[in-house]
């Protein structure tokens, strides 16, 4: 028998040496990898993984591999080295990091691509990154959005994948709120300020990575006080051209006015939608709705107003009956909300109907207040008679309206306010004697500024130096340094000038703007 005993005693001991030899390590199974996305731009993103030592005993090397969607790609690393087969990623200690004691981590970066892209299905010296076979850190949370009131900001998201315990809401860095729901409040926010947030899911393996951020700007905005007595206007293109691409943040403070060109048209007559131009994004390498509401509170906080711009040449804006005019009132005015839009700049190429727009733009008056800025943009031929539909619409709303800024360019010659001859387009004359026929048929001069071009490539036809709009200025504030016609009379309160446009002034070195905004506090 005893031979027996002995035989089973030996298979006990080789199944035992064979458990120990084909077992994992007792650290794996505490140790942990937990990924972070830093930073996130339009074509790639920052990342970093954290290995963290959560056993007992010394982990002694780790490796680190993930899964990136098709097309993804790693394009540089640190603190690790890297190899790819297909498209997963592996990633090594080196000799000075790869020994960690109980509680130790230690972490290694990589910039890949594409910017929304997350890591998946990761594995930490072969073992789940969350640890053993426990589980691993939920996914990127979906699409964030937000609504903004006086003092709070709402928001809510999709569900990240994997096992979730609850959400983190960043701003920057700090956490502002942790739920176990998929929405949360951030309270006690002043008025008229900007907060961008992201969310983080989180479990016992870690967080996952952030969402895309969102940004609300919370209401109350008063857009930087009243507009100077003399002031620029500057439209600023939603597209791209020949001109240069700029955001918004980027317009210099000479201006006072931004008009941000074009909120557009859609089948339903009267309504109005905005969000910032695809083909301006790419341009610029990057540039979501997020940041232009962003830029828009950088204006503000400069002391500027922005105006959302209604139509352009190709515009198709119809206000022609009751129903179109609520309308347009009402998306018009959720624009004003959503982007902190100061005003409303109506520039129709096409036509409109000056009895619906009147009503449209008193209801958005009700609707806003009266620090809503009104302006218009006429070409020179709607201004040249009380009868046309542009000037009968100034007319009707003088007491809501801030400005009209004639198109004095792409117009050939007209006739002035003297009747007496055509005067060509890009002289003092010109300029002078059509303002002329508004300043004598009903508007205020605080209601008038000059439209010009800034500079070549800014318009077909009109373009005229910088220093002959501020001498038509100070013809028209004065009577002084006029060309052969001179005004009935001096109009000191002539509120000043605009240009198509900002982007055609950076083309051109900034002229227009260094020369006129600086003439603008010399007029009376």
């Amino acid at each position: 028998m005893k031979p027996r005993v002995i035989a089973r005693s030996l298979v006990a001991l080789a199944a035992l040496v064979l458990a120990m030899v084909v077992a994992p390590p007792a650290q794996a199974a505490s140790a942990t990898a937990v990924f972070v996305k830093t930073s996130e731009w339009g074509s790639a993103f920052e990342g970093k993984y954290t290995i963290t030592n959560g056993g007992t005993t010394t982990v002694n090397g780790w490796s680190v591999a993930f899964d990136l969607p098709a097309g993804g790609s790693v394009s540089s690393s640190w603190d690790a080295t890297s190899s790819r087969s297909g498209q997963r990623f592996t990633f090594t200690n080196l000799g000075w990091n790869g020994t960690l004691a109980p509680g130790a981590s230690v972490s290694f970066g990589f910039i890949a691509s594409p910017g929304g892209a997350t890591p998946a299905g990761c594995t930490l010296n072969g073992a789940p990154c969350g640890g053993g076979s426990g589980p691993t850190v939920p996914g990127k949370p979906g699409a964030v959005s937000a609504t903004a009131a006086a003092s709070s900001v709402s928001l809510s998201w999709g569900a990240s994948s994997g096992s979730v315990t609850g959400y983190r809401v960043y701003e920057g860095s700090s956490v502002r709120a942790t739920v176990t729901g998929r929405s949360a409040t951030v309270s006690g926010l002043g008025a008229c300020e900007a907060h961008t947030y992201t969310v983080a899911a989180y479990n016992s393996a870690g967080e996952g990575p952030k969402s895309d951020p969102v940004t609300a700007t919370t209401t109350g905005c008063t857009g930087g006080g009243p507009l100077p007595k003399h002031f620029l206007t500057g439209y600023w293109h939603n597209f791209d051209n020949p001109a240069v691409e700029l955001r918004l943040s980027a317009v210099p403070d000479e201006y006072d006015l931004i008009a941000v060109s074009f909120g557009e048209a859609t089948a339903t007559p009267g309504e109005v939608v905005f969000g910032v131009d695809p083909g301006l994004s790419a341009s610029l390498g990057g540039y979501t709705d997020a940041q232009f509401r962003a830029d828009v509170q950088t204006l503000h906080a400069r002391g500027k107003k922005v105006i959302l711009s209604v139509g352009g040449e190709a515009g198709r804006v119809q206000v022609a009956s009751a129903a179109a005019a609520t309308l347009f009132a009402d998306t018009v005015y959720a624009l004003m909300q959503r982007y902190g839009f100061d005003g409303v700049d109506i520039d129709l190429e096409n036509g409109l109907n000056a009895t619906y727009m009147g009503q449209a733009l008193r209801q958005l008056r009700a609707k806003a207040g009266a620090d809503l800025i009104i302006t218009m943009a006429p070409q020179t031929i709607d201004m040249q008679s009380t009868g046309a539909e542009y000037f009968k619409l100034a007319l009707a709303i003088k007491d809501i309206l801030t400005v009209v800024h004639t198109q004095f360019y792409n117009s050939g010659s007209m006739l002035g306010c003297d009747q007496m001859a055509a005067y060509s387009q890009g002289t003092v004359n010109f300029m002078t004697a059509l303002a002329c026929i508004q300043l004598e048929n009903g508007l205020r001069p605080d209601q008038v500024a000059l439209g010009l071009p800034a500079g070549p490539g800014a318009a077909g036809g009109g373009i005229v130096s910088p220093a002959l709009v501020n001498q038509a200025l100070t013809c028209l504030a004065t009577r002084t340094g006029c060309g052969s016609f001179v005004p009935p009379r001096a109009y000191p309160g002539i509120r000043g000038a605009m240009t198509w446009s900002i982007n055609w002034d950076a083309s051109n070195g900034w002229n227009f703007s260094r020369t006129v905004k600086p003439h603008l506090a010399t007029l009376p």
